[in-house]
């Protein structure tokens, strides 16, 4: 089974200091990539963090908030910066005179000035997190999201697996129709010759060699069976992911499957095999376009 790498995970846990939670979002990036906030005093953990993330997250961009609620019940109280907010009222009314426009400066804009209003807070000082609290809240985040990426994972997986049935549906009829195009140019070369000879008999000898030099110019058997092989290939590393990152590899078998595809469209000669040759490089990069997100 693969895992993709969108997920969410959050968990909570009561503390001496108050209520610790913690909130996990992770996205398609092709290594680990973590983007941390925390609160005052915690940076100090910043590389356990990313190390307990990455032990359950191993691939995929991931941001960790960490919060902590004191659960005194009180309001978030606001401190108001009354020299700065007269500062920045006299700068603008100084740069209205100066420019002569009629503005009068109102409360709803000044308090959205920088630095006229901030929350306590956001001035609390630092605090201590117990190492223990902070692994287990962030564990249990992370496997929360793991659970959703797993989940996430199955639906592309049956996704992937339906791709490739299809593909192989298309191989069968590009095998199948193979022949038909060497007994169909035996005829059309036969006819072309005898129409230039007119009653002179045409050489079965030289339009045998010819029949011959084309079969072996235009044969996709190894190809096919290549592809045929890379097909199976990535069904097994799909099926046998195990949740493991995969993601890189299946992206290089599905490499492997478009050049092979691109060789038999070449080689094709016959309208019917290109249609059906569309059709599997439409099935790659169907397979491409998934494979962004798998862990």
């Amino acid at each position: 089974m693969i895992h993709s790498m969108t997920g969410y995970g959050e968990a909570a846990r009561e503390t001496d200091q108050g209520r610790l939670r913690a909130e996990i979002r992770t996205v398609n990036h092709r290594f680990f990539n973590a983007r941390l906030r925390t609160p005052p005093g915690c940076e100090r953990h910043h590389a356990r963090i990313e190390r307990w993330l990455k032990k359950s997250l191993p691939r995929g961009h991931v941001s960790y908030s960490l919060t902590l609620d004191p659960g005194d019940g009180a309001e978030p109280e606001l401190l108001v910066d009354v020299e700065r907010a007269r500062a920045w009222a006299t700068s603008l009314e100084r740069l209205a005179a100066e420019l002569r426009l009629d503005s009068r400066i109102g409360l709803d804009a000044l308090i959205r000035l920088k630095g006229v209003v901030r929350s306590r807070e956001s001035a609390r000082p630092e605090i201590d997190i117990d190492e223990d609290d902070l692994r287990e809240v962030t564990d249990e985040a992370a496997r929360a999201a793991v659970r959703m990426r797993r989940a996430e994972g199955e639906r592309l997986e049956a996704d992937l697996l339906g791709v490739l049935a299809g593909m192989r549906e298309e191989l069968d009829r590009v095998e199948e129709r193979a022949p038909e195009r060497l007994v169909r140019e035996r005829d059309r070369l036969s006819a072309a010759i005898q129409e230039l000879l007119g009653d002179v008999p045409a050489d079965p000898d030289r339009i045998a060699r010819e029949i011959a030099h084309l079969a072996e110019r235009w044969d996709i058997n190894e190809e096919i069976v290549r592809l045929r092989s890379h097909m199976q290939l990535f069904e097994e590393t799909l099926e046998g992911a195990g949740g493991a990152p995969v993601g890189k590899r299946l992206g290089f078998i599905m490499q492997e499957m478009h050049r092979e595809a691109n060789t038999i469209g070449a080689k094709a000669n016959d309208a019917r095999m290109a249609e059906s040759v569309l059709s599997l490089k439409g099935g790659v990069e169907r397979i491409r376009e998934q494979l962004e997100n798998v862990q």
